[in-house]
């Protein structure tokens, strides 16, 4: 355009997980998923998933969670999406608070989360390269290839040189 701007786009932050991770860094994993009620650019929305991965643990960590259900505009939303899931006969997995399905979309609807299996790290690494302009952050346990990834747990916690977006609102001030 004529004149320079910042304008942000909506991205999400993704979690990768390889199925031998503790209950503590599972219930960490929670704050990355329930903080601002999911509502923030960090928030995970996407679960990358080793194929044959066992929920079980993971369901029964976020329902520590299980108090968010209390707040009447979230519960709306679970029923909602709850509703809608079985409505339309989609597979989903339910602990109460916090329904998974399979989606690509990396945006889920509030008191969702969306979940994807990967074979290995290489092609999960291709896989999320290629939509590299759509993460926000990426949180896990292992390093990943060409990312930086945050523990289980710190989506929320940026340092002063984690820019949204990558852009440096100071910087770019400082050259209009």
């Amino acid at each position: 355009g004529k004149y320079p701007n910042i304008i942000r786009r909506n991205r999400n932050g993704v979690a990768v997980l390889d199925g031998s991770e503790t209950l503590a860094e599972l219930y960490a994993l929670g704050r990355d998923i329930f903080s601002y009620f999911g509502l923030g650019c960090r928030n995970v929305t996407k679960l990358y998933l080793p194929e044959g991965y066992d929920f079980t643990p993971l369901l029964e960590a976020l329902h520590e969670y299980r108090e968010i259900i209390h707040h009447d505009k979230y519960k709306n939303n679970f029923d909602y999406n709850l509703t809608l899931y079985i409505l339309n006969n989609e597979p989903y997995r339910n602990n109460g608070c916090l329904l998974l399905r399979e989606d690509p979309s990396l945006q889920a609807r509030i008191a969702s989360v969306h979940y994807g299996f990967y074979t290995d790290r290489v092609q999960l690494v291709t896989q999320l390269d290629s939509i590299r302009d759509q993460i926000q952050c990426v949180v896990g346990r292992e390093p990943l290839s060409g990312f930086q990834v945050l523990p289980f747990g710190k989506s929320q916690e940026p340092g002063l040189t984690d820019y949204p977006d990558g852009v440096d609102v100071m910087e770019f001030l400082t050259k209009l």
